[in-house]
């Protein structure tokens, strides 16, 4: 493959769904907290133990050895984002939390050390809670005034470590996912198109803002915008198909041409007048739009379809709309794979805008599965090499047609949680991650996980996991919440152990589990079908082990109480 010899290589995640450690060192809730099914589920008021974005990949504790393993690599670049809540908890005090910007010092530093540039996302997909909660989101014109502290608060302190910015991720997807892109609250079937589009006119005005400060404070920083690549195509040559596509076409391009042209396209002027749409310019947005951007990047994962017909139904991965093109191939959650939609939409960019692209998203999310190879457990994800081989012959294609393509970061260049349904079985290659379920703290799991690697001699971890052979009523998918139940009722408790704290003058042994409530018991009980099934055949018998431990686990817990005191 001919590429330009600075062409940046790498690969892309996002804090929210790598870091964890969503409560430690000060940081804030996000919007990414409280929708454990991701974009495909329903919202939750707190964080809850099924949400396995709280943990993420731990990425927050063991970035070293994970960017080490991207220099094995071979990365010249890094696209990761700064999580908001973790330098402004809330998203509106005065004052950033010192210590989420020197985790970002250090994550760019170590980057540094192998030579790979950090490529920075300003607001991926993370929204601080409060905002979202409080002023709703981008829908709230003071959502300019927080971004632009947050943004001057990184450029001050990151500004001579990044030289790649991006101001938000995928910022058109706020259209069909206002809650995660947006931080809006109000419900989606409950916003209306004006709430909507003004709530994107202040996020462009945030846009273009956050670009003429970083032209000002960074001179030779390059400041990108970031859109989700949708190319779509005519279902059939009937004109009403073709105006159809044009019209969402539209609908995308409009974020893109305002970051690059600087002003509102005459098309969706139009859109407006006739959805009875006012945006309210305040003095100045005009002329803020005119900072415009250094490069276009962009996702490409796959295209879509468009059709005047009503009768043809939405394909089951088009988060975007659209409808399944009947030439194409899809993968397991229903993404339709076109290679050449990638040469055709860098071309589409590069005719539209003439300015430098960054493919920053691409990549074969699969559901891998280990094997063993002359006797090592390992992947073999020849569909993954082939999906990626084709698409980066379609990307040489496009450096020949004369497009302008600095660089190609593929998604995810580690096992991370996915997006769009908040789980870790869709994986998209490279790095292989093993996650457990973690049931009532997984703080205290990654805690006796971290002490038992750090110990200079043999160490082990004991876990209550919950399997098949218990006969877990609600199925193996539940196992998270029923490790919760054994350790609320007292069936389970989370102590630790370190002989190292002796020479410290502390107390080796440490309990962090709470006093059992005893009222659960019963409850976590009937969860399990050799209980059940007890009761039923020896209803005597089975309330006698009831009793029986209930007791044990108070007494387990007094006994552990008083090693913990003495």
């Amino acid at each position: 493959m001919s590429f330009p010899k600075n062409f940046l290589w790498g690969g892309a995640v996002a804090a929210n769904q790598c870091e964890g450690a969503y409560n430690e060192d000060g940081k804030g809730l996000c919007t990414q907290d409280v929708t454990p099914h991701g974009i495909v589920g329903p919202r939750t008021e707190e964080p809850t133990p099924d949400n396995m974005k709280l943990i993420g990949i731990d990425f927050y504790h063991r970035y070293k050895e994970d960017v080490k393993l991207f220099a094995e690599m071979g990365f010249k670049v890094f696209r990761t984002s700064i999580a908001w809540s973790r330098i402004f908890p809330n998203g509106d005090e005065e004052t950033p939390n010192e210590k989420g910007l020197q985790f970002y010092d250090d994550l760019f530093d170590e980057c540094h050390k192998y030579g790979i540039e950090p490529l920075v996302t300003i607001s991926h997909y993370e929204t601080p809670l409060h905002l979202a909660k409080t002023y709703d989101g981008w829908v709230n014109r003071k959502m300019i005034g927080f971004y632009e502290r947050y943004v001057r608060t990184i450029f001050a302190r990151y500004g001579k470590k990044v030289k790649y910015w991006l101001t938000f991720n995928e910022i058109n997807s706020v259209l069909h996912e206002p809650f995660l892109s947006g931080g809006i609250y109000t419900e989606k079937d409950k916003l209306s198109k004006q709430d909507l589009y003004q709530a994107v006119h202040h996020e462009l005005v945030a846009s273009a803002l956050a670009t003429k400060i970083g032209h000002e404070m960074m001179p030779d920083a390059k400041i990108g915008c970031m859109i989700l690549s949708m190319p779509t195509y005519p279902l059939t040559p009937c004109p009403d198909d073709v105006i159809k596509t044009m019209e969402s076409v539209h609908k995308n391009d409009f974020f893109g041409d305002v970051h690059v042209r600087g002003y509102y396209p005459g098309y969706m002027k139009r859109y407006f007048r006739e959805n009875n749409i006012e945006i309210k310019f305040e003095p100045g947005d005009a002329e803020i739009l005119k900072n415009t951007v250094d490069f276009v990047s962009f996702s490409y994962y796959m295209s879509i379809c468009e059709t005047a017909d009503p009768a043809h139904v939405k394909g089951k991965g088009n988060l975007m709309g659209g409808v399944p093109n009947p030439y194409l191939e899809s993968s397991d959650w229903g993404w339709q794979i076109d290679p050449q939609g990638l040469r055709y939409v860098l071309n589409y960019y590069w005719d539209r805008y003439q300015k430098p692209l960054f493919i920053v998203e691409n990549g074969l999310g699969a559901v891998d599965k280990l094997v063993e190879k002359d006797g090592v457990m390992t992947v073999e994800d020849d569909y993954r090499i082939d999906y990626l081989q084709k698409h980066l012959l379609q990307v040489e294609e496009a450096v020949e047609d004369g497009v302008d393509v600095m660089g190609y970061t593929s998604w995810g260049c580690i096992d991370l949680v996915s997006a769009s349904t908040a789980e870790l079985k869709k994986r998209y290659g490279y790095i292989y991650v093993a996650q457990v379920a973690m049931g009532y703290d997984q703080a205290q799991t990654l805690k006796a996980i971290r002490e038992a690697e750090s110990y200079p001699g043999p160490a082990i971890v004991i876990a209550y996991c919950p399997c098949l052979e218990h006969g877990i009523k609600a199925g193996m998918s539940c196992t998270q919440e029923e490790m919760k139940k054994a350790v609320e009722c007292g069936y389970w408790h989370l102590y630790r152990y370190d002989p190292r704290r002796i020479a410290e003058g502390k107390n080796p042994f440490q309990l962090d589990s709470p006093a059992p409530d005893s009222g659960k018991m019963m409850d976590y009980l009937k969860g399990e079908n050799r209980y059940a099934s007890l009761q039923i055949n020896f209803p005597d018998r089975a309330q006698r082990l009831y009793e029986k431990t209930v007791q044990d686990a108070k007494d387990r817990y007094a006994k552990y109480r008083k090693m913990a005191e003495d």
